[in-house]
């Protein structure tokens, strides 16, 4: 067993928040799940089966062991169960499911399309098979009992598949343009979602570049995943009023990868985020793996077709009125700043027109949306006057009622007081 030891990391704090379509603009709270996700990625749990006798490490030596992580030829099975604590959305389910009359197999959408169908993985349990031959061939699939979709690239091209419809999507990556650290996608002009954090690297990636002065990092025993001998990084805000309790990940102690990463509430319970390899090998993928032609009869939507179904990030632009273009180039940072850091950094956003939550009583709430506002929100009042706090396990959102709004993995008091010192 590998005893406890610590290191500080130094980095920095990010706020995310993403728009989506014009049919969401009515439910906030699905811009928390949002953030969620791009925050903390997707994905399991897997049983460990006994605590493997592994030579003496400490915590820094075992960062760095990821750091120096240079897998990149490998294939498996991961799990993926995440619970944001996130109500059902009851009626409006059948809207905004892919296929569903406001999802992405609605009018002039693809069942296909990547940027719909990986908000599927903030909710519930899913399998993955992943693969990947260095940084331009990767493949990614959603097994269901029986069905299958799969994100496939190779090179500069992007193709994704769902046998559930036999429609496909593909884009075409502009090469210089991503090396150039520019966005995806962009000769399409449909920004291809890359780099969406489905694995255990992935993650403890993310949390280890957010880790700084106020983290607690320690080696916490050994484990066994996917059959291989793993250490155990347990990374720990040392500040209260985060929703975090912890993150644990269980990195291959022979070439640093991590296998497995736990992400727990600070309230208590099951994970938030529970992911990992039930299988795993390191080998070089089969060439196959990488190759797609569109089966016969395949509905094919393009990139350029799609984007007007989809707009460049905005933002919370869809999501609350008033709000567009936030988080667009210069006007997004003026209309937001960063109260706080750590653990309990939260983003204070000033929506353009000083823009409150719509309302049934106005008419501009559909009413099974409105049940799900009030089944995932809470009123509150302060210095700042009143608003309404909308809830996850994760990410908690204060919109008050004169159209600001602040967002971060903290709790609901953190949020009011943040809105009372900005008053």
């Amino acid at each position: 067993m590998a005893p406890n030891d610590s290191a500080e990391t130094n980095g920095g704090t990010r706020g995310t928040a993403a728009g989506r379509r014009k049919a969401a603009r009515y439910i906030v709270p699905v811009a928390v799940a949002g953030v969620a996700a791009a925050t903390i990625g997707l994905v399991p749990a897997l049983a460990s089966s006994g605590d493997p006798d592994l030579p003496k490490i400490s915590a820094q030596e075992l960062i760095e062991k990821i750091a120096a992580s240079d897998a990149e030829q490998l294939s498996g099975t991961v799990k993926i169960t995440t619970d944001l604590g996130i109500p059902s959305l009851g009626g409006l389910a059948e809207s905004f499911a892919p296929g569903g009359a406001g999802g992405a197999g609605g009018k002039g959408g693809s069942s296909a399309d990547p940027q719909e169908r990986m908000t599927e993985l903030a909710s519930g349990t899913h399998t993955l098979r992943v693969a990947a031959d260095g940084p331009d061939k990767q493949r990614l699939s959603i097994l269901d009992n029986t069905s299958e979709y799969s994100l496939i690239r190779k090179g500069d091209q992007v193709w994704a598949y769902d046998s559930k419809s036999d429609e496909a999507y593909h884009a075409t990556e502009d090469r210089a343009g991503k090396d150039a650290g520019k966005d995806a996608g962009k000769k399409s002009g449909h920004p291809v979602p890359e780099g969406v954090p489905t694995t255990p690297k992935a993650l403890a990636e993310q949390v280890l570049e957010a880790a700084g002065p106020t983290t607690s990092v320690t080696v916490d025993g050994t484990a066994q995943v996917a059959g291989r001998d793993a250490y155990k990084l347990v990374v720990k805000p040392k500040q209260s009023g985060s929703t975090i309790g912890s993150v644990t990940v269980a990195v291959d102690a022979e070439n640093g990868v991590p296998l497995k990463f736990t992400l727990l509430p600070s309230s208590g319970g099951k994970a938030i985020v529970d992911a990992g390899f039930t299988k795993v090998d390191f080998s070089k993928p089969d060439a196959s793996s990488f190759t797609f032609t569109p089966p016969k009869g395949t509905e094919v939507t393009e990139a350029d077709d799609a984007k007007a179904q989809h707009e460049a990030d905005k933002g919370l632009g869809d999501l609350i009125p008033g709000a567009e273009g936030l988080g667009a180039g210069d006007q997004g940072a003026k209309n937001t700043k960063v109260i706080g850091e750590g653990w309990n950094a939260i983003a204070e956003i000033t929506t353009p027109g000083s823009t409150g939550l719509p309302s049934k009583a106005s008419g501009d709430v559909p009413a099974e949306a409105q049940q799900f506002l009030d089944a995932l929100g809470d009123k509150v009042t302060g210095k700042f006057g009143s608003g309404t706090v909308f809830k996850t396990r994760l990410v908690n959102a204060l919109m008050t009622d004169d159209g600001k709004v602040y967002v971060g993995a903290v709790t609901k008091d953190a949020l009011v007081q943040a809105a009372n010192n900005a008053s």
